[in-house]
């Protein structure tokens, strides 16, 4: 008897996000077979942002500009970011906002990273982010393959950028998978005891 797969469970318990598209498949009802491949909408935002701006960062092929650590990142700031690998973060936010939209503008990127102004005791209100970080951020992800323009004038993710960020989102849900692994192994062990 061969050993069973990984993902032994109903995809619907594996990725939520897939639960509501797929009608015959059931979690309630014990329904088992072998999900279709992970994407990065069954990965949380945070754990594949960190895991796609190390590959960024790791890669050495994204262009960095040489005024990344003096520049604010939005006229309502007071300093420069503190993390000195903003920009490969940043990078990797783009390329997942892009994956999930059809195409995305330089306006709505500057809208997504803004923040809120301090305008003293009067309420604070939403201020956009530097056009310009955002506008560079996109043309480097360009230049590596992962965007392309689309016809309106906008961005969207290539078919290269794609494949790339779905094995990035495949490589963190099996290292989820081997982590609950070795978790179980190390409960049964403590039963043996």
């Amino acid at each position: 008897m061969g050993r069973p797969h990984r993902w032994t469970i109903c995809c619907a318990a594996q990725f939520p996000s897939r639960a509501s598209r797929s009608p015959r498949c059931s979690f309630k009802t014990g329904h088992r077979h072998l999900p279709s491949m992970p994407g990065v909408r069954d990965v949380s935002a945070k754990d594949f942002i960190e895991a796609y701006s190390q590959h960024l960062k790791r890669s050495g092929k994204l262009e960095v500009p040489n005024w990344v650590d003096i520049v604010k990142t939005g006229a309502y700031k007071e300093l420069a970011p503190y993390n000195p690998d903003w920009y490969y973060v940043r990078a990797a936010a783009v390329a997942r906002h892009i994956y999930l939209r059809k195409s995305v503008g330089v306006g709505a990127l500057a809208k997504l990273h803004g923040g809120a102004i301090n305008r003293g005791f009067r309420p604070s209100h939403h201020a956009d982010a530097s056009r310009g970080v955002q506008r560079r951020v996109v043309q480097s992800l360009e230049k590596i393959g992962v965007l392309e323009k689309a016809p309106d004038g906008a961005r969207r993710i290539s078919q290269d950028g794609q494949r790339d960020l779905d094995r990035i989102a495949t490589s963190i849900v099996e290292a989820e998978a081997e982590e609950e692994d070795e978790d179980e192994d190390e409960d049964e062990d403590e039963d043996e005891e």
